[in-house]
């Protein structure tokens, strides 16, 4: 089974560290996020295809062409947004195959991915005291996603959608809306998709939390310690 990490964003927020090092680089507990993720993934994942674009040459330097005991391989990602960039890695993959998505700027537990991995088609989500500030998952009864609405001003759940996904090649025959602010994102996939498909919310309340200001990687070094 393959997996697609997502690894090609600036990381603004998190300057002046990420001038001259990728964000998915940066280190907590002396160990590259990156690093974390691979450590995360069951055996069942072979092949990792990371989705680079910023100081993306030096992702790939890092981790050549297998990294520790999973196959590596690299999509050049977009500045359109996050639905373009996953859309980069579709060649890698087969007709309804399916895969595991993960941030390349995210934590996960292993125990989160296995949970992810036991149903055919899911998104982790836990409950947040603030979901205004993440992507608000509504669901159904049978614990299926309805949608995802991303930093509603007023959310109608405290279900949040995290980063992890186990989705199928099918997700990336929609076609990308734009924000706002003219950007692509995957959520407006993931919300047509959802539609379709019955996809699993897999609640966990084992989360580290986003990395985004550099601030966050001492909180996130303390909670692992």
């Amino acid at each position: 089974m393959k997996a697609i990490i997502l690894a090609a964003g600036e990381g603004m927020r998190m300057r002046p560290l990420t001038l001259k090092t990728p964000k998915p680089l940066l280190k907590i507990n002396e160990r590259p996020i990156l690093d974390h993720i691979f450590e995360a993934l069951p055996e069942e994942i072979t092949d990792v295809v990371v989705i680079v674009k910023y100081l993306g040459e030096q992702i790939k330097e890092y981790l050549g062409t297998t990294h520790r005991g999973k196959r590596v391989h690299y999509a050049e990602g977009s500045e359109k947004g996050t639905a373009y960039s996953l859309k980069a890695a579709e060649k890698f993959l087969s007709d309804a195959e399916r895969f595991l998505f993960l941030y390349g700027d995210e934590l996960p537990y292993r125990e989160n991915i296995e949970k992810c991995l036991a149903h055919p088609l899911s998104i982790l989500s836990f409950k947040s005291a603030t979901p205004e500030t993440g992507g608000v998952a509504l669901l159904r009864g049978d614990g299926t996603i309805v949608e995802i609405e991303e930093k509603p001003a007023k959310p109608k759940s405290n279900i949040v959608a995290d980063g992890i996904m186990v989705l199928d090649k099918s997700v990336l025959g929609y076609s990308p809306l734009s924000n706002s602010k003219g950007e692509f994102y995957l959520t407006s996939m993931l919300n047509q998709f959802v539609k379709d498909r019955s996809v699993r919310a897999v609640l966990s309340d084992k989360f580290v939390g986003d990395i985004t200001t550099p601030e966050d990687l001492k909180r996130i070094e303390k909670l692992l310690s």
